[in-house]
């Protein structure tokens, strides 16, 4: 799958406002993004990144690209989300298995990102630009762990978890351990059962006592 394959074609500038009613190319957008990439790989930093630039990389109007981000920094999140695997469908069968399926995105992300120096640069630059930085949060990692959120929450209303867990806190503790090996363990192995031995080692704590 090429990088901008998994999102192209959805019709909405990626600021989440509607298109302004002309048809997206996918072969366009593929180009912009691919052209962002270029630049990263020859090291330019973000910084130096306008959107003159990357018109004239990609080989299209500084219009264009308008026309699909509303500016550089949704540009840029999109390029690091196209880089990524799509998130996940969850089965929906039980709290249980929608958390492995949420960690084991993670832990795909986690081996995809290890040997790319290129993503690791721009992830550190990312952190220094606020602005950019608050784009991938809003756009990237708010959204998911609105849906780690709501799978905890469904889970404590079904009765899988105690009532009186703090869902924010619970996701932490089952998403913690997962960023500590993907993030701030770069030696750490990440076996393909992870994602199931994190879920029900949480989970055993925070599971309603038998009575």
């Amino acid at each position: 799958m090429s990088l901008a394959e998994s999102h192209a074609g959805d019709g909405r500038v990626r600021d989440g406002s509607p298109g302004r009613g002309r048809p997206r190319s996918e072969a366009v957008e593929r180009s912009i993004i691919e052209g962002v990439m270029r630049l990263l790989e020859e090291g330019v930093p973000l910084s130096e990144l306008s959107i003159e630039r990357v018109a004239r990389t990609a080989g299209v109007g500084k219009a264009t690209i308008y026309r699909r981000w509303s500016g550089k920094e949704a540009l840029f999140v999109d390029v690091l989300r196209a880089a990524e695997p799509p998130d996940p469908v969850l089965p929906g069968t039980s709290m249980r298995d929608d958390l492995v399926v949420l960690m084991e995105a993670a832990r795909r992300r986690g081996l995809l990102n290890r040997p790319s120096a290129i993503l690791h640069n721009v992830i550190a630059q990312m952190k220094s630009s606020p602005k950019i930085w608050d784009a991938y949060h809003a756009d990237v990692v708010a959204p998911r762990r609105r849906v780690l959120a709501e799978v905890l929450r469904r889970g404590r209303d079904n009765g899988e978890l105690r009532a009186d867990v703090d869902i924010d806190l619970a996701g932490d503790l089952v998403f913690g351990p997962m960023l500590v090996r993907t993030v701030m363990r770069p030696d750490a192995s990440l076996p393909e059962n992870l994602a199931e031995n994190i879920v029900d080692t949480v989970l055993e704590g925070l599971r309603p006592s038998a009575k």
